[in-house]
């Protein structure tokens, strides 16, 4: 099973939520350009969406290995602090050893991480597919320390057909990236790393999501506009922790290789708080997703503002610059509308 808050915070820390990026060696025909940032729009819209969906079901499970990470307020303050000090070390990293080798460490890491992360997005979608009659076997996967009274249970794993099938195709997936560093693999195993983020990680509530959101808007501003750092590790780094589509994809096709990106933590970071307003409106009874579809369409607007700035500015953006006030400031004005302001914040 995968740690969600360790993957989360190791993806949002690496990517350095870097905003969309583009090669000067190429110049981008207009319909090029049009089609990668609007595949990377509705990309980082999927795993939002569906991620927050699941995160509902997810909260009302008894199933140990589906249960959320909660985020307190405490992990909200930290986070930007850990999340710069392994920025900057990755930046000494690359600036000290060979890029070739770290990289090559961190690819087969990631494969492992990836692997689990795709098994774990897939198995609702093989329940649906899979008929009753399918002999779906149970297995457990058991590590113990100890005998008798002093046995102390280390690893204990329960799993079925379904799921093997799942970490079958993970499998691919993952030698596929590692043998031929694919864009489509990458973005597979981007994908489900972002799913299983807006899932699995929860903010406890709206005062969390504020801080860790207003946290990072500062880290994320600092490292892009203050240093080149945060721009540099991005480039340098080979590994699944941003979305990435090709601007030459109608001249070159599936080899094409000029890409614009998105860092994963663009996704993940508002993609949890986007969660929890879900949550906040089941929470309501009142059959409506207010929040949610608010907090939905001030993230596209957000977004769409990031590629207009980089686009007029030729220059990497915060995206969370953008991100941020928007998915935070629209619901407040909803909830203060609606007389709901105190409700939402407890």
């Amino acid at each position: 099973q995968l740690d969600a808050a360790a993957a989360a915070a190791v993806l949002d820390a690496l990517n350095g939520t870097e905003a969309l990026n583009a090669t000067a060696k190429f110049v981008a025909s207009p319909e090029g350009t049009a089609l990668a940032y609007g595949s990377l729009v509705l990309m980082a819209l999927l795993p939002i969406f569906f991620g927050a969906l699941r995160s509902v079901h997810c909260s009302k499970s008894k199933n140990a290995s589906d249960m959320p990470e909660t985020i307190t307020s405490r992990d909200a303050a930290r986070f930007p602090i850990i999340a710069s000090c392994t920025l900057f070390g990755l930046y000494l990293f690359f600036k000290v050893f060979s890029q070739e080798y770290i990289n090559m460490l961190l690819s087969v890491y990631f494969f492992g991480l990836g692997v689990l992360a795709l098994s774990h997005t897939l198995s609702p979608l093989m329940s649906r597919i899979f008929p009753e009659s399918f002999p779906n076997k149970q297995y457990q996967l058991l590590f113990t320390q100890g005998s008798d009274d002093t046995k102390e249970e280390i690893v204990n794993y329960e799993f079925d057909t379904k799921n093997l099938l799942c970490l079958v195709i993970g499998a691919v997936v993952g030698v596929w990236y590692l043998l031929k560093k694919h864009w489509i693999a990458n973005n597979l195993f981007g994908l489900a790393f972002a799913l299983n983020g807006v899932e699995l990680l929860h903010l406890n509530n709206v005062n969390t999501g504020c801080i860790l959101l207003g946290g990072l808007f500062v880290y994320d501003v600092f490292w892009v506009f203050g240093t080149n750092v945060m721009v540099t590790v991005a480039r340098s780094f080979e590994a699944p922790i941003k979305l990435v589509f090709p601007q030459d994809l109608l001249e070159r096709g599936l080899g094409a290789s000029n890409f614009a990106m998105l860092g994963l933590g663009d996704i993940v970071i508002p993609g949890i708080f986007i969660a929890l307003l879900l949550r906040f409106d089941v929470s309501l009874k009142k059959n409506s997703r207010t929040y949610f579809y608010t907090s939905f369409l001030a993230y596209i607007f957000g977004l769409g503002l990031t590629i207009f700035v980089m686009h007029t500015f030729k220059h990497a953006q915060p995206a969370l610059l953008y991100l941020v006030p928007a998915c935070v400031g629209f619901p407040v004005v909803v909830a203060l509308i609606k007389g709901e302001l105190t409700e939402m914040f407890r």
